[in-house]
């Protein structure tokens, strides 16, 4: 059963994984989910995600997770930023950096789920959903 805040489910899931040694994470669908698993892929985080159908006709993202050749997982820190309880929107000047560049926060813009550097030269703001490097 899944938290009340979906993205820091999915975020915890895959903290989780990398924690234990997993090859791959299963992570209920949602829309959202799906696109910060494109994004994860697009920026080099995960191997790859896929779509599965249960025979309960529910669907799930599948992740495979990235090492590197002595064992270390590709993403160091994932975290949520904003929260229910706790929105946290900046402005498109204020779109952190994480790490000088070398990790990415994911906002929901009025242009849709976009890394940071993509709100950036889409030279807009929102909400700011989580970090990862």
């Amino acid at each position: 059963m899944s938290g009340t805040h979906p993205i820091s489910d999915m975020f915890t899931r895959i903290r989780n994984a990398f924690l234990v040694g997993q090859e791959e994470v299963v992570i209920p669908y949602s829309k959202l989910k799906l696109v910060v698993a494109k994004i994860l892929k697009e920026e080099g985080f995960i191997k790859f995600y896929e779509l599965q159908n249960d025979e309960l006709k529910k669907q799930s993202i599948k992740l495979s997770l990235k090492y590197s050749q002595d064992g270390a997982p590709a993403i160091s820190e994932i975290s949520t930023v904003s929260r229910p309880g706790r929105r946290v929107y900046v402005k498109k000047a204020e779109i952190p950096k994480v790490l000088n560049g070398f990790g990415i926060c994911i906002l929901t813009t009025p242009k849709g789920v976009l890394s940071g550097r993509a709100a950036r030269l889409a030279n807009v703001g929102g909400e700011l959903l989580g970090i990862v490097s």
